[in-house]
């Protein structure tokens, strides 16, 4: 179990994605998902108020109404739930009074009197940062939410959140949510990292398999041929490097008896303040992979090698 930065949540060190409920799960499938993955010992369960808002015939809530039947048919202890506002078709941004409104949105879908965690989904700057950081402060005065977070935020607004937060005297976030793998990792380990060690914030990364690429499933340089945008995404890591590190993690993970998935959620959990990196399933039958990536303890040297394959320096301007 990891403790999410200095908040009161301790959790299985992997963070089960409500992405694609509602979307490429749907409601039976999703419950076997939820089912095996607290079966296994899961129980850290990622969703946003947005989501699947981009399906069509989708209208956004419907990973979280999916959440919310569970928990109320499942009726499972100990479980932490993370939601996000700013993104939903009826809850865009960050005012104070959307705040406040996508919250009870959130909170009639999921059946639940507290959400255990609630980021600002993506920064809005034409709310003045202090008007939301109060919003999110009342939500918890008011008990609706225990702990705040942010995702996509860059240091410096983290930074002027935390700066209000204490000023107004009201709880700083407890975690960060960026963009983090193998294959994208200069921007958070130059500036996001360094600030959530600063501040004992914990990492909950998103994209921790870059879109399906670091499960091993495009082996190949050609990207041709990829026909959903998924696969298309993911197939663009498959550069010369990003083959070079799959074929790293096949290596290592055969060792240790793990998948490639497994063993790069597990170099993931190995960074610094990085408490459970979020990866989704669509079919019951991959949930086990991910919950060995929340287990499975690579050694220094391995998680050095994984890190020097993975390195990668812009071109010189």
């Amino acid at each position: 179990m990891t403790r999410i930065g200095n908040s009161d949540l301790d959790v299985f060190p992997l963070s089960l994605g409500g992405n694609v409920f509602g979307w490429t799960a749907d409601r039976d499938e999703s419950f076997a998902i939820l089912d095996a993955f607290v079966a296994g010992g899961g129980d850290f369960i990622d969703t946003a108020d947005s989501y699947s808002a981009w399906v069509p015939g989708n209208s956004g809530g419907e990973s979280e109404t999916i959440i919310g039947e569970w928990l109320a048919s499942r009726k499972p202890e100990n479980v932490v739930v993370a939601t996000k506002v700013s993104q939903h078709p009826d809850f865009k941004g960050l005012s104070a009074a959307n705040v406040r409104a996508a919250a009870e949105a959130s909170l009639r879908r999921l059946g639940v009197d507290t959400i255990d965690l609630y980021y600002a989904h993506f920064d809005d700057e034409s709310v003045q940062l202090a008007e939301t950081v109060r919003a999110f402060g009342e939500l918890q005065r008011d008990g609706l939410v225990r702990h705040v977070a942010v995702s996509n935020y860059t240091d410096s607004r983290i930074r002027e959140w935390i700066d209000i937060a204490r000023s107004l005297g009201i709880p700083s976030p407890v975690a960060i949510q960026p963009h983090y793998n193998l294959v994208h990792r200069n921007e958070v380990e130059g500036a996001i990292i360094p600030i959530a060690q600063e501040f004992h914030l914990g990492l909950v990364p998103y994209f921790s398999l870059a879109k399906g690429f670091l499960t091993g499933k495009y082996r190949s340089t050609d990207a041709a041929g990829q026909s959903s945008p998924r696969a298309q995404a993911a197939s663009a890591y498959a550069t010369e490097q990003g083959l070079a590190i799959v074929d790293t993690l096949a290596r290592i993970g055969e060792a240790h008896g793990v998948s490639v998935a497994a063993t790069a959620l597990a170099w993931l959990r190995a960074q610094p303040t990085v408490v459970a990196p979020i990866a989704s399933a669509s079919r019951v039958d991959q949930v086990a992979d991910l919950l060995d990536g929340g287990r499975v303890e690579l050694s220094a040297d391995e998680v050095a090698e994984l890190t020097r394959v993975s390195e990668w320096t812009p071109a010189s301007v």
